[in-house]
């Protein structure tokens, strides 16, 4: 019996990246098959404004994800900082289970903390607060409410937006802060924690009153290459795809 465990993040699908969408599509058919379970960490989508969105390639990604569930694969979906809007129908049109912001899983006898990463950026102070924000339910209604044009237009102006404030941010400001990391891993009793959203792919070694931790970074997916964290009863290996 296959007990490898994947884990992916920051594939940012768009209609823009068919590179991307077609290498996902293969990942679901050929090699997450072939896993125990699979974990998606945030970001899976560019931009999602509503489980109501069947724009392409939205509707592929669906139908591949409700075959892997189908056929026994367990997949996992935390939510990222682009795609917080997945809900309820999505998880029941694909069978992918949401988890909590912070989740806790047993990866083959080590309890292993699990989050998108945003939330360990506590030094981008103005991004906390939109987070904040944005997640509230009054925020989350009066955004889905509004037409399907609507949310697809002011989708695009936010990820501009984005992009020219990112470039006004320094990198320090958008990485981690290493004290929020040793408080969420103590909170959560955990000596390992896997993340994606900084897009950092890296494996940080460093202690927790005395003990041995680890930090793995999710690799974002390009044009280019796709990665995959892998993980069995015999250790883990990074696979690029």
């Amino acid at each position: 019996m296959n007990q490898e465990i994947l884990f992916i993040s920051d594939l940012h699908i768009s209609l823009e990246k068919p590179e991307i969408t077609r290498r996902f599509l293969w990942f679901l058919t050929e090699r997450a098959a072939k896993a125990a379970a699979v974990y998606i960490l945030g970001d899976l989508f560019d931009a999602w404004i509503g489980d109501d969105d069947f724009t392409p390639p939205n509707n592929k990604i669906r139908t591949q994800l409700k075959q892997l569930t189908g056929s026994g694969i367990p997949v996992y979906l935390q939510q990222g900082n682009r795609d917080f809007l997945l809900g309820k129908q999505f998880s029941k049109d694909t069978g992918v289970t949401l988890l909590d912001e912070y989740a806790v899983i047993d990866v083959h006898g080590t309890p292993t903390l699990l989050t998108h990463g945003d939330l360990l950026c506590t030094d981008d102070l103005p991004y906390q607060a939109f987070r904040a924000k944005s997640h509230t339910q009054a925020w989350r209604q009066s955004v889905l409410s509004k037409p399907l044009l609507v949310r697809l237009l002011a989708a695009r102006w936010y990820r501009l937006r984005s992009y020219f404030h990112k470039r006004k941010k320094s990198q320090d400001i958008m990485d981690v802060n290493q004290n929020t990391v040793l408080n969420i891993m103590r909170e959560r009793h955990c000596l390992r924690l896997i993340h994606g959203h900084t897009h950092r792919p890296a494996i940080h070694d460093f202690e927790i009153d005395g003990q041995i931790a680890q930090r793995f970074v999710l690799a974002a997916w390009t044009k280019d290459a796709g990665e995959v964290l892998c993980w069995n009863q015999n250790g883990y290996q990074v696979e690029a795809l």
